[in-house]
């Protein structure tokens, strides 16, 4: 069976949390997504750092401010797309790569709605 959600939650503060078609539940912290995004431009980045560790990284990279995920879109019925708080929004995330990246760490608690 091809893991699909049953439910999206994005907490822009902290990440977003998967309920999966088979019950297991997932919680991606955005630091997460945002490092393991599948974009041609963090392939390229990551890559980079591997040949040489002393690579400058790019200064949105390097910001003190705190990332936060402003935005998803659906993306068709496999994929969803998050815009970064430091511009980056070109990586889409399969349902089945998303997945593979699963930290295995249980969600944080659903903030109460203000």
């Amino acid at each position: 069976m091809d893991p699909r959600p049953h439910h999206l939650d994005l907490r822009r503060d902290s990440g977003l949390h998967v309920t999966w078609n088979d019950g297991r539940e997932s919680f991606y912290p955005t630091a997460l997504l945002r490092r393991s995004s599948p974009s041609a431009e963090q392939k390229n980045l990551v890559e980079e750092m591997e040949a040489n560790p002393l690579a400058v990284l790019p200064a949105s990279m390097a910001s003190s401010d705190e990332l936060v995920a402003e935005d998803a879109e659906l993306i068709g019925n496999y994929a969803i797309r998050i815009r970064f708080s430091d511009g980056h929004q070109t990586g889409i995330f399969s349902w089945s790569y998303l997945r593979s990246i699963d930290p295995g760490e249980p969600p944080p608690p659903a903030e109460p709605d203000s």
